[in-house]
């Protein structure tokens, strides 16, 4: 499926597309300073959920403030993610209270779906020696191919593979390796959508692998149902 040309894509956390300007940055790390500017300045509420196989979780996806916000009831929790220019920041509001989510929860799935809060939360953005390797065509787009070294403080993750359109800035592929160079995860956008004259997400494919295997072993996605 070709995906259509968007003006200004919607990012929300490492699962939905970044909002930016076309890119004429060629350093990696010039492209990714751009992949980093905040996709907040539009006021958004989307209704979105996670499928799995036999599963459905339904949220609400809020942008505005400075935040990207992950909205789930009953329980009622809210994941709170904030992009700076230099680092992400993550938290968790439950029981009326909002505290930084531990590092140690970072590879937790949120509620059962598979999808853990690393995935939403765009940090590997900034791990950091990004290495540029040319461009590649992923469905009919050009875009960048990047590697970023994950930190030695990261448990699972080796390398995070990244590509992004090379017009719109938008994410349109992700692999993360583990220390071993073998293949754990991949996020890919399999559409996009038009809300409110933008281009936004409208499904994510999301695999986990077994290291060693070329099949996934489970795959979900992530969907943009439509305005809230």
């Amino acid at each position: 499926m070709k995906l259509p040309s968007p003006k200004i894509p919607l990012s929300c956390g490492l699962l939905i597309l970044s909002m930016l300007s076309m890119l004429h940055s060629q350093t990696a790390q010039e492209i990714l300073e751009e992949a980093r500017m905040n996709p907040t300045s539009h006021q958004a509420s989307l209704r979105a959920r996670i499928r799995g196989e036999g599963s459905v979780t339904p949220m609400r996806i809020r942008l505005g403030d400075g935040l990207i916000r992950y909205e789930f009831s009953e329980p009622e929790q809210t994941i709170l993610l904030s992009l700076g220019a230099d680092q992400t920041q993550i938290s968790e509001r439950t029981g009326g209270v909002t505290k930084p989510l531990p590092s140690t929860r970072l590879h937790d799935p949120v509620r059962g779906t598979g999808v853990t809060y690393e995935d939403l939360s765009l940090g590997f953005l900034y791990w950091p020696h990004p290495v540029l390797h040319g461009d590649q065509n992923i469905r009919s787009r050009q875009a960048w191919k990047m590697d970023l070294q994950a930190p030695p403080s990261e448990p699972l993750y080796g390398v995070a593979r990244v590509w992004i359109d090379k017009e719109s800035g938008a994410i349109l592929r992700i692999e993360g390796y583990d220390k071993k160079g073998q293949l754990l995860r991949r996020f890919e956008v399999v559409s996009a959508q038009k809300i409110d004259g933008l281009w936004m997400l409208k499904q994510m494919r999301i695999e986990s692998f077994t290291p060693g295997k070329s099949q996934p072993a489970n795959r979900r996605y992530l969907e943009v149902l439509g305005k809230d």
